[in-house]
């Protein structure tokens, strides 16, 4: 492809591009400098009106592309559907001043004769929507109007070539439409130069050397098939040479261009020296501003799609391959697996210095954030031989899969067994510490459940360090047998809106982190969740407490991991040590430790702590060297405000009555409830579970601290001596005895 240089708006980059294609990945987009974006016909119309939000949510993102110095075309579908509407409301008042109205079928069928007139009529709406929005970011837009005639030859090409390339370079939108005025209804030889919008965006995209061009339709992308067809999936990057990797299904009922048209103007886009196309749903608010951030939006389309698909399996795939893991891991034996563990732990101790330098490298990237946010990303030697110690106490822990829980005769000769499984695929996602990730994957390997992780991004060389750990350690230990895509590591943010989707392939999502992940990942996934929003921890120090074990727990229970979510976050203290003034040691305490103690109400007007600030709410986290003190009258004033202002992580009395101890912990609704010790202790290592891939605060299925035992189901085998039937119960040939037996 030559590049005309006449007019001096070529720059090296497209010099390059031009004369030897290649890949533009989803990360380059946004150094992409010229665009072009084609908006189909049911992106830009709604039953014949123009779509006015999404024209106008998609003008904006134009706006924005303009501001940061891209050169944008537009290719726009829609006149003859605008004009449609336009000409049907004329016609009815033509009728009704005859005294005449024509039935619907009458004039769809006058009107389908009269696509010039349709397409003329809705040209000139259409383009004053586009200038009237384009203004409203002082962006200038110029309609061009091209038909077969301007692409026949070299001359005609270079023509609007350099028409649309003196528009770019004056910082003029080209809003290029086929003139349907003079074109609709033509008959089309087999060499047509173009035969839609979708034909035309690809033409002009290779024509002007785009660097992106963005194919806007009414699907989210191609799918491998119809997308109605259960688990019908997106294909994140099209390979053409792959067979069978896709259906196409009916076409839109809108717009001359189907699926297939897309595909073939698509490619023949990147044939043509565009470096990347996307297909993607233009009824999606803010796609354009989406894809050119590089979210894994739509179907991608490039010169050399091996060499993407090589380097990154899409989200689906992962987890598709992270449930084949989960089988081949139920395939091998409780030593096999206990194995894998043993060797992961042992590789954190040998690779150690290897470790610690990824987290050093981390560290150093993450100067600026908080002190606690850099507590839990911190690793060191000592953490490292406490995760050892914890992955091997699970690798001897009794096998969890297969255990009977019961044994019921249903009938003579009928026996039922329910017994444990594993749960299937995993999504964890967490937030900072590193040191979760090897505790997370030991679980879900000794509970033989495909896992998923995504931690943050501050810990990415951490987390990739020991992500290679494991994935060595799997391989060397099964010679094969199960792929180290049993345990996935996401890298992507963007990939886990994907994975969050995937409902018929990822079981259960673990989020651990802060209450704004939690919320997020609850609000966009129909997968079943289990965690805790919140820490909010309480203490309380009843009337007989012993204030010397008060002191000793509530700075245990504070200052021991701040950061943590078994941190003491609420100080509850009885009003007789108040009245007393034995309240004072304890605050006296608390401050010398470096702890901030801010007030609740009730603390506030008794003036417990002289001059000190408010808590935010009664309910907070702070997650850092500060607390609530309150103050509540008897046992049951410190249930009522737990039970009121807890996130139910874990609560903790301290008192010398063990009646009213006993009391405490049956009547506070928590997760965790501990008499005379420290909120600390809500630990799956402390609990003797080895690790914990989380704490859960829900009431379903798992509560408290998520051990290999949580990430278990149940299933049911029924084995018969004979040929049971249902029948033979209901004509009174058999009789259910629905027997208790001792497990087998």
């Amino acid at each position: 492809m030559e590049a005309d240089l006449s007019f001096g708006i070529w720059r090296p980059q497209e010099e390059m591009m031009s004369a030897a294609p290649r890949n533009l990945t989803r990360e380059d987009f946004k150094h992409a400098k010229r665009i072009v974006i084609k908006m189909g016909t049911s992106v830009v119309s709604s039953n014949g009106e123009a779509a006015l939000g999404r024209v106008a949510s998609i003008v904006e993102q134009i706006s924005m592309l303009k501001r940061q110095g891209k050169e944008v075309l537009l290719v726009t579908s829609g006149s003859i559907g605008v004009g449609r509407k336009k000409l049907q409301k004329q016609i009815l008042l033509s009728s009704s001043l005859r005294m005449h109205v024509q039935g619907d079928s009458n004039m769809n069928r006058m009107l389908e004769k009269k696509k010039g007139a349709m397409a003329a009529a809705g040209q000139v709406g259409l383009m004053s929507l586009y200038e009237t929005l384009f203004s409203l970011y002082d962006v200038a837009c110029s309609q061009v109007l091209v038909t077969e005639s301007d692409f026949k030859t070299k001359e005609h090409r270079a023509n609007i070539r350099d028409t649309l390339l003196h528009l770019l370079d004056l910082d003029v939108i080209p809003i290029v439409n086929e003139n349907d005025a003079v074109s609709a209804g033509v008959f089309r030889e087999g060499q047509s130069v173009f035969t839609d919008n979708d034909s035309l965006a690809s033409l002009v995209a290779g024509e002007i050397h785009a660097n992106l061009l963005i194919l806007l339709t009414d699907v989210d992308g191609l799918y491998n098939k119809p997308p109605s067809e259960p688990n019908a999936k997106i294909i994140s990057v099209f390979v053409p040479e792959q067979p069978g990797q896709f259906i196409i299904g009916e076409k839109s009922s809108v717009g001359r261009g189907g699926m297939g048209a897309k595909i073939q103007s698509a490619q023949g886009a990147v044939d043509n020296g565009v470096n990347a196309v996307v297909i993607a749903n233009g009824f999606k608010y803010g796609v354009v501003d989406a894809i050119m951030k590089g979210a894994n939006v739509g179907t991608l389309f490039v010169p050399y799609p091996d060499e993407l698909a090589e380097h990154k399996a899409s989200a689906e795939d992962m987890a598709v391959a992270a449930r084949e893991g989960s089988r081949a891991l139920q395939g091998l034996s409780s030593a096999d697996r206990a194995a894998i563990l043993r060797r992961i732990a042992a590789s954190l101790l040998e690779q150690a210095p290897a470790i610690l330098h990824a987290n050093d490298l981390d560290l150093r990237d993450a100067s600026g954030v908080d002190a606690a946010l850099r507590a839990r990303l911190k690793l060191t030697k000592t953490k490292l031989e406490t995760l050892a110690t914890g992955i091997r106490s699970i690798a001897d822990q009794p096998e969890p899969i297969g255990c009977v829980l019961s044994t019921t005769e249903v009938a003579t000769g009928l026996i039922l067994e329910h017994l444990t499984c594993p749960i299937g695929v995993l999504l964890v996602v967490f937030e900072s510490r590193p040191d979760s990730l090897p505790q997370i994957a030991a679980l879900a390997l000794r509970s033989g459940n495909g896992l998923l992780l995504k931690g943050g991004k501050e810990a990415a060389r951490s987390n990739a360090c020991l992500h290679q750990l494991i994935g060595d350690a799997i391989e060397a230990e099964t010679r094969g047998r199960v792929s180290r895509a049993v345990v996935g590591l996401v890298a992507s943010r963007d990939d886990v809106a994907e994975l969050l989707r995937l409902d018929h392939v990822i079981d259960l999502c673990i989020p651990r982190g802060s209450n704004a992940l939690v919320t997020y990942i609850k609000k966009h996934t129909r997968i079943p969740v289990l965690g805790h929003a919140e820490g909010v921890c309480h203490m309380y120090v009843a009337a007989d407490a012993d204030l010397a074990k008060a002191r000793t727990l509530a700075l245990d229970a504070k200052t021991d991991y701040p950061a943590a979510c078994n941190a003491l976050e609420t100080l509850l203290v009885d009003a007789t040590h108040v009245a007393s003034g034995a309240v004072t040691p304890l605050v006296e305490a608390l401050v010398d430790a470096g702890v901030a103690v801010l007030v609740g109400p009730e603390a506030a007007r008794r003036g417990v702590v002289p001059g000190a600030s408010s808590a935010p709410s009664l309910s907070h986290e702070y997650g850092a060297l500060a607390l609530t003190l309150e103050v509540v009258s008897g046992l049951d004033g410190a249930i009522a405000h737990i039970n009121a202002h807890s996130s139910g992580h874990t609560e903790a009395i301290v008192t010398e009555d063990a009646a009213a101890a006993e009391r405490f912990l049956a009547a506070v609704d928590s997760a965790c409830v501990f008499h005379n010790a420290s909120t600390r202790f809500a630990d799956g290592f402390r609990f003797g579970l080895g690790a914990e891939v989380g704490i859960s605060t829900g009431r379903i299925h798992a509560r408290g601290p998520v051990g290999v035992e949580g990430l278990l189901t149940t299933k049911w085998k029924l084995r018969s001596a004979s040929a049971h039937t249902v029948g033979d119960f209901a004509n009174g040939l058999a009789t259910y005895t629905h027997k208790k037996l001792s497990k087998l």
